[in-house]
């Protein structure tokens, strides 16, 4: 899921309290699939194309045969299958509930990649080669959408790129891409704030494709039209003219593509390693019963253009070369340094 935008929390007072006094699990199914039903047929991008009566009625169909609620969520993957909604995701009690996805085998990355991956990587920011700025940006997936939570969470990341910037100031930067499955871009896109500089760095699109919002940077501000936007408190000069090379992967996707989309059109910047995972639809919040929550997909991913691409494809194509013991001998990252050295 992507960092929203814009939060539905249409689920009124007088509903929660009939969910409450639902006396049998076919009673709260039914309130959950009714309004998951709803939603869908509103503000689901695809919602045109599905024929929501035949749907409906197969889906409640097999729904008669649950007697929990919980154990009802297995009937997500099926129905999210039948209208296409791959990138559709349903949370409850810390468990995600989606359709099929792409199918990505462990044969598709390196043993240094799987070893990396395995240990959950979190977020890095450091000098390499004591010349080049070093990001690693890995996914972040959290509910807590509030402008304080959000400056919670990317201060700090953006405090320690601001020091490297003030206490190094490298010759260029890489972002790196490869374990960012996804979550909330916010944060993501405050954080190498810097680096994006004053500008619209993504957009959506709707169902034909035209450019429906633009979401800009501005003085440390994330506006998205929000009456109170996400921020982060800057520092220093802008970076947003320095040369940038992001390298991405296959496992890239969802809000991992939104901040490789605001990189797209920026001056001095190259894309290394392999195409993208193709989640590049948006997704908006949406609160659902029972403490449950939706991500729904509600148009197209665009770049501050206004261009898609249904996947993001590099410049320079690397693949299976990682080395994250070394990143001095990382093909991605050899490529990037190449880049730097080019006299402009």
């Amino acid at each position: 899921m992507k960092k929203t935008i814009t939060i539905f929390s249409i689920l009124s007072l007088s509903l929660g309290l009939k969910a409450q006094k639902q006396k049998t699990p076919q009673d709260s199914i039914n309130v959950f699939y009714n309004e998951l039903f709803s939603v869908l047929e509103k503000s689901y991008l695809n919602r045109k194309s599905v024929d929501w009566k035949t749907v409906e009625s197969e889906t409640k169909d097999r729904l008669k045969s649950y007697d929990n609620f919980e154990k009802s969520l297995t009937e997500i993957k099926p129905f999210f299958d039948k209208i296409n909604a791959n990138h559709c995701l349903i949370f409850y009690n810390n468990k995600k509930y989606s359709g099929t996805g792409k199918v990505i085998t462990k044969d598709d990355f390196s043993e240094q990649w799987k070893k990396k991956f395995d240990t959950k990587p979190a977020f890095e920011a450091k000098m390499i080669d004591e010349k080049h700025g070093y990001i690693l940006m890995p996914n972040m997936l959290f509910f807590e959408l509030s402008p304080e939570n959000i400056n919670k969470i990317a201060q700090p990341l953006y405090d320690k790129i601001a020091e490297i910037k003030s206490n190094n100031k490298p010759e260029g930067w890489i972002l790196d891409l490869r374990f960012n499955t996804g979550g909330n871009s916010t944060p993501m896109l405050l954080a190498l704030y810097d680096l994006l500089g004053d500008n619209v760095v993504w957009g959506t699109l709707d169902g034909n494709k035209k450019m429906i919002s633009k979401i800009k940077l501005n003085q440390g501000k994330y506006l998205d039209g929000a009456k109170k936007p996400a921020f982060i408190n800057p520092k220093g000069e802008l970076l947003d003219n320095v040369k940038v090379a992001v390298i991405t992967g296959l496992f890239t996707g969802s809000s991992g593509e939104v901040t490789t989309l605001a990189f797209k059109g920026r001056p001095n910047t190259i894309f290394i390693g392999e195409k993208t995972y193709g989640a590049t639809t948006a997704n908006t919040q949406y609160t659902l019963p029972f403490g449950s929550t939706m991500a729904i997909t509600i148009g197209y991913d665009s770049d501050r253009n206004g261009n898609y691409y249904e996947q993001i494809i590099p410049d320079v194509f690397v693949s299976k070369k990682d080395n994250f013991d070394n990143l001095l001998l990382d093909r991605n990252v050899v490529e990037a340094v190449k880049f730097f050295d080019i006299k402009s």
